[in-house]
């Protein structure tokens, strides 16, 4: 018969206590302050969608004064600003997909997902109002508030596909460099802003680009672009989903080949 040092004791609980509470993206604490951490949320969500569909409905005016790639740069630039600004208070998700991926692979915890995706769907909805009061209602008529939909010729499974490459690429980086405590922390913001980026600028032609349900829902419900909406909500979720199990399972054990000693 064995029995456990005190230590051993002590390892436990400290295993039991991260299992309850992970550690958050860029250092939060997920589950706690939930109120807090739901109107960073919001706030986070709101800026992202607002710097997107501003941007968007400037470049699709008669006398647009910006290019088509100022739009992907304006999501991307957001979306590291608000993960550097807020990052330390919610986690800084702002995108349902990401929200899931981490609940499922046990790095969030379920009973705090309802009011992170509630948050995050309001604030898309308040970003573009802001968008449409920004440019005095022509939004709306110009680009639709730049709601999501598949290009022309584009079919649905292509569509699908796309949404959720491009969102397993932003969600595989999202995951790396914000929960992972061998990626220094002063480079995760820049890096989730370039993957959303680089991620626009993949799907961009084909479907907008959406690779976040709350960007999708906001402009689609305020401009009644509500046809393909289903499409954007699930495929983020599903490239998500795949990308952190992907992660978690397979990718974050591993190490760099040790080096080989000389003799």
């Amino acid at each position: 018969m064995t029995t456990r040092s005190s230590s051993d004791h002590l390892d436990v609980r400290r295993s039991d206590r991260a299992e309850e509470n992970p550690q958050g993206l860029f250092g939060s604490s997920p589950g706690t302050r939930l109120v807090r951490s739901a109107t960073a949320e919001v706030v986070g969500t709101f800026v992202l969608v607002l710097a997107g569909t501003a941007t968007a409905i400037g470049a699709g005016r008669a006398d647009a004064v910006y290019e088509l790639v100022a739009v992907v740069l304006a999501f991307g630039i957001a979306l590291a600003a608000m993960a550097a600004t807020l990052g330390h208070v919610s986690g800084c998700h702002l995108n349902p997909a990401v929200t899931l991926s981490l609940a499922v692979t046990r790095k969030f915890p379920w009973r705090a997902v309802p009011a992170y995706v509630v948050a995050q769907l309001l604030g898309g909805v308040l970003g573009s109002l802001a968008a449409w009061g920004v440019y005095a209602g022509s939004g709306r008529e110009v680009v639709a508030l730049s709601a999501t939909v598949p290009a022309q010729g584009v079919g649905t499974g292509q569509a699908f596909f796309v949404e959720a490459v491009v969102t397993f690429v932003l969600v595989l980086v999202v995951i790396s460099v914000a929960t992972d405590e061998r990626v220094p922390g002063g480079l995760a913001p820049l890096a989730v802003g370039a993957a959303l980026a680089t991620a626009i600028f993949i799907a961009g032609p084909i479907t907008g680009g959406a690779v976040n349900p709350a960007r999708a829902f906001g402009p689609a419900v305020v401009s009644g672009t509500t046809t393909s909406l289903w499409l954007y909500l699930i495929a983020p979720v599903v490239g998500g989903l795949v990308a952190a199990v992907l992660y978690d399972r397979l990718l974050k054990p591993t190490a760099p080949p040790a080096p080989v000693e000389a003799h």
